[in-house]
């Protein structure tokens, strides 16, 4: 091999760990946009972080079923949340590439302001499962679940590594690695 083909052969590789750090930089970017979204009631803003047909699961209290129904819990149920002062943070996910397609796992806090105590508190703590999509407008979500950590055994084993998942666990990570950093 000479020396210009080994160059190639770098630089070619460096091309494809600089675009799986975008991809999942973007994706993390995705992510940071929902509480931001939610908690200043900006309904289209946080349903334009999903595709036309994506789903959001919170289980077991909503199953939402594309951007309208997003923009519907933003608009309805959730102002009262926002009325008495909450917070959405939600942790940096994991996040495996597969070509135009990914899949992650992370941690979800809702957090509440109680004015008679002066503080807030952590009303719920959650698992969240992933799936995204490069769509034309950049990465979009096409699933989220987020499930309460009350001990629930399915809840739990939703954070598991993919390949350590028993069959029964609500999952939408698949159960091998794909593309990583490493590659």
């Amino acid at each position: 091999m000479s020396e210009i083909d080994d160059l190639r052969a770098v630089v070619e590789k460096l091309a494809a760990r600089v675009h799986a750090l975008e991809d999942q930089v973007e994706i993390m970017q995705l992510v940071a946009q929902y509480g931001p979204a939610v908690d200043s009631g900006s309904a289209e803003a946080a349903a334009a972080l999903w595709t036309e047909d994506g789903t959001f699961d919170a289980v077991p209290h909503l199953r939402m079923r594309g951007r309208g129904d997003i923009v519907d819990m933003v608009e309805g149920g959730h102002q009262s949340l926002i009325r008495n002062g909450c917070g959405h943070v939600l942790t940096v996910p994991h996040i495996v590439v597969d070509g135009d397609e990914a899949t992650g796992r992370s941690y979800a806090l809702n957090i509440r302001w109680d004015a008679g105590a002066d503080r807030f508190w952590v009303a719920r703590v959650s698992a969240n499962t992933w799936r995204w999509a490069r769509t034309a407008q950049g990465w979009r979500i096409t699933e989220r679940i987020n499930a309460n950590l009350d001990g629930t055994p399915e809840h739990r084993e939703m954070l598991a590594p993919p390949w350590q998942r028993p069959p029964s666990a609500p999952s939408s990570v698949p159960a091998g690695p794909a593309r990583s950093l490493e590659d």
